[in-house]
């Protein structure tokens, strides 16, 4: 296990419970106060100190380029540790972080999204592209209840792409559960539409990937394109 891992995983349960809290903007302040800057640089001095000595190569020979084995596209949501997940080290995965785990279909909204995708598929020529999206989401919350978020109207347009064809005032765990997976089968399908994607498909040598992480129970289910379901892969 790469050291960096060790060294998160101490702190992922605080971590989980800090950001599973409900903040208004009043205790968000309280709650920066309570974390400054110097926690993240005394991070970066045990990096320097512990972690950097240990894997010296491996950044020597990263500082010459990269050759990650994956494009991986998931949430910006702070509980989402994609290396950790995966157990990759640094190099490894090629990460694209949006709210919702969104890929707008081609060529609608053409910015940060569809270039990581085109420079990933494109130019760094990665052989699996994986779309992961995780339980307890807040933007499938944001996109069953869009009225609590037109004073946000970035978020609100950035909504539309989310898969929600049915609303729900009070939704179960399991319904939204139900709208994530629908949504990360959705985002798989836009994922086709952008050119550098469809290209490499028609190649050969690329291949898509749905996954949905548990983030309470540390499972991860992924999408079977036979079927249209989440199973439990069979690696796991």
């Amino acid at each position: 296990m790469f050291a960096g891992c060790l060294m998160n995983s101490g702190n992922v349960s605080i971590a989980t419970k800090q950001c599973g809290t409900s903040f208004t903007s009043g205790s968000a302040l309280a709650y920066l106060n309570k974390v400054p800057v110097e926690k993240f640089l005394g991070g970066v001095s045990r990096f320097q100190k512990d972690v950097y000595p240990q894997h010296q190569d491996l950044f020597e020979q990263l500082a010459l380029g990269q050759r990650p084995e994956a494009l991986f596209i998931t949430c910006a949501d702070s509980r989402i540790d994609p290396c950790l997940l995966t157990q990759t080290k640094p190099g490894e995965l090629f990460i694209c972080r949006v709210i919702g785990n969104i890929v707008p279909p081609y060529p609608d909204a053409i910015g940060g999204v569809s270039a990581t995708i085109e420079y990933a598929v494109g130019v760094l020529r990665v052989p699996e592209v994986i779309v992961c999206g995780h339980t307890d989401c807040g933007v499938m919350k944001g996109a069953l209840h869009p009225e609590a978020l037109t004073a946000y109207p970035n978020v609100t347009a950035w909504l539309r792409y989310a898969n929600v064809e049915h609303r729900e005032p009070n939704p179960s765990p399991e319904f939204l559960l139900a709208l994530t997976e629908e949504n990360v089968a959705a985002q798989l399908k836009n994922l086709r539409s952008h050119p550098a994607v469809a290209a490499r498909l028609e190649q050969g040598g690329l291949a898509l990937h749905g996954w949905v992480y548990h983030i309470g129970s540390g499972a991860v289910t992924a999408y079977n394109e036979k079927s249209r379901r989440f199973e439990t892969p069979a690696s796991v």
